[in-house]
């Protein structure tokens, strides 16, 4: 099944960029940029992060690439290759492979990253998809979590909330959003939304010793959380609160940087949604007073 699955993958990526040495070698030779190198690694499972029975497989590809896409995006850096490993069930093994596939290549060509080795396997189990990206960064300047300074405007990109109506399967990872806002601002920290908005911005904070004043009427709800919410009692607001895999970014900066962002052309997917202050924590402001608000979503 490998060998020729491996030709028929090779056919599959001419069209895609490449590295020095890629697939059919005992490892690629990737020639390195200028700058860091950035590297992430996620995997996705059937019946954790996609049912296979209910989803098409290229959805799941595509899952997989986009998620580690973000995480790119979230270090404010370029992705260049990727290495991919399927454990795949030994029923219909290459049937399945090749599903997958078409998910994972549909998402390189759209985001330009070569598709430089990786690995095939059939176990009695359930499918895996790992997928290990490399990219770059100038050197020293990779967006961290725990670059916040005080008196940040905290913004969010797109909407959130309600990403299991099916978003979570068709993220938009905000490479090109970061690339625009690494030439235009100065990002202080920045965190993918992949657990839900509050958790992972607590995280955010508690890596920068800061902490946020919310103007929570601000946050940006996806119009899926609204639906959501008609399903579960739950409100819109809980489900952007602490909904996981919205694969959207959270960016701290200066205030006078977040004003320019805002009203540049890329302001249409931005929001200020409070500002970081020196108590920990996640706060919202009642009359003169600071109500400390419970960070929720998913724990692993």
């Amino acid at each position: 099944m490998e060998q020729s699955f491996l030709a028929y993958l090779r056919g599959r990526c001419r069209s895609l960029p490449q590295v020095a040495v890629g697939i059919g070698d005992d490892a690629a030779v990737i020639t390195p940029d200028s700058g860091a190198l950035i590297a992430c690694t996620d995997q996705i499972i059937d019946g954790v992060d996609f049912v296979s029975a209910e989803h098409a497989l290229a959805d799941a590809g595509y899952k997989a690439m986009a998620i580690n896409l973000s995480d790119i995006a979230a270090m404010g850096a370029v992705a260049r290759s990727a290495l991919v490993t399927l454990a795949l069930p030994k029923q219909k093994a290459t049937q399945i492979a090749g599903q997958v596939y078409e998910g994972i290549l549909e998402a390189a060509e759209e985001f330009q990253v070569a598709i430089a080795g990786g690995d095939l396997s059939t176990y009695d189990g359930p499918l895996s998809i790992t997928i290990t990206l490399l990219g770059h960064v100038p050197v020293g300047s990779a967006w961290l979590r725990s670059g916040a300074k005080e008196q940040d405007a905290v913004l969010v990109t797109g909407n959130v909330g309600g990403s299991i109506l099916g978003r979570h399967l068709r993220p938009v990872p905000r490479v090109a959003l970061a690339a625009e806002l690494r030439e235009l601002v100065e990002v202080h920290a920045a965190i993918d939304i992949s657990d839900g908005l509050s958790l992972d911005l607590d995280r955010l904070c508690a890596a920068s010793g800061v902490g946020i004043e919310f103007d929570t009427a601000s946050i940006p709800i996806h119009d899926d959380a609204i639906l959501l919410a008609e399903q579960t009692g739950r409100s819109p607001f809980e489900h952007a609160w602490s909904d996981g895999e919205d694969f959207e970014l959270i960016l701290t900066m200066s205030q006078a940087d977040a004003d320019l962002a805002l009203q540049s052309s890329c302001g249409y997917e931005l929001t200020q949604i409070g500002k970081t202050i020196g108590r920990t924590g996640l706060w919202k402001r009642e009359g003169t007073k600071l109500v400390r608000l419970s960070p929720q979503g998913y724990m692993h």
